[in-house]
């Protein structure tokens, strides 16, 4: 007759996670690992991506100022700008692009007037040295009549010719770039400039390197006289290369530029 055999222990079951249940201790050291390495990956993505985040720039509507109110000599081409008399802060003069509200140029109101004494009203967009005044709409700019007596506003001085330049940047639509949409710039903005600028806003030209300290150019055609046609379009927010005439009118660059020329950069 043989010897029984001795009884086996049973073989354990392997730890089993249920929802509702506790967490076994042979799973919750394991998860706790990879639920920290997660929250650090996360964690790191985040800053990286941060750090390699273009600086939106300080600009934005300055709320802080309230509305305001100044008289100067409109010039509607190629895009509408109040040119203010020089003062203290300006020396050479100041000129302050206009925009309507919204994705709207100021084309309507200014064309009557160009060239004529108005007084604008509105709110300012600054970035820098660069001033926007939104319009309070078609009644934000009007014919400013002199008092009885005196003489009428003295023209402002003709615009400067500084050159030809080659010039390396991005083309944007003036009112975000100022900072009514931050950041104004790059490809995640293409779409958004394209309808601004398809609104009549300012096309404007950020460069890497400067002309007399300045990097921001309004632009023009080759004329410098009307808007740029709408070759722009797909050169918006891209790297580009841009040989043109430059002027200054006021304290604002005004890149006159045939953009069928342009090259992009990769």
């Amino acid at each position: 007759m043989s010897a029984p055999r001795p009884a086996t222990e049973p073989t354990p079951e392997p730890p089993f996670f249920i929802g509702w249940a506790s967490l076994p201790a042979a799973l919750a050291v394991p998860l706790t690992f990879v639920a920290a390495a997660l929250v650090a990956g996360f964690a790191a993505l985040a800053l990286g991506l941060g750090a390699s985040t273009g600086d939106p720039g300080s600009g934005g509507f300055d709320w802080a100022a309230g509305r305001q109110q100044m008289a100067g000599v409109v010039q509607a081409r190629p895009y509408p700008i109040l040119r203010l008399p020089p003062s203290a802060a300006h020396p050479d003069g100041h000129a302050v692009m206009l925009a309507g509200v919204g994705k709207v140029g100021a084309q309507a109101p200014a064309e009557p007037l160009d060239g004529q004494a108005a007084t604008a009203a509105g709110f300012l967009i600054k970035r820098g040295d660069l001033d926007m005044l939104q319009l309070d709409g078609p009644e934000g700019l009007v014919a400013t009549e002199a008092p009885a007596g005196t003489a009428p506003t003295a023209a402002p001085p003709p615009s400067t010719p500084l050159g030809r330049y080659r010039l390396v940047g991005e083309l944007c639509d003036g009112k975000c770039y100022a900072g009514a949409m931050r950041p104004g710039t790059g490809l995640a903005h293409k779409a958004c400039a394209n309808l601004c600028l398809a609104g009549g806003l300012p096309l404007v030209f950020v460069s890497t390197g400067p002309v007399e300290g300045q990097v921001f150019f309004l632009v023009g055609d080759a004329a410098g006289g009307e808007p740029a046609a709408e070759d722009y379009r797909d050169l918006v927010a891209r790297l580009v290369e841009i040989e043109a005439d430059v002027e200054k009118v006021d304290d604002l660059l005004v890149l006159k530029a045939d953009l069928k020329t342009a090259r992009v950069l990769p």
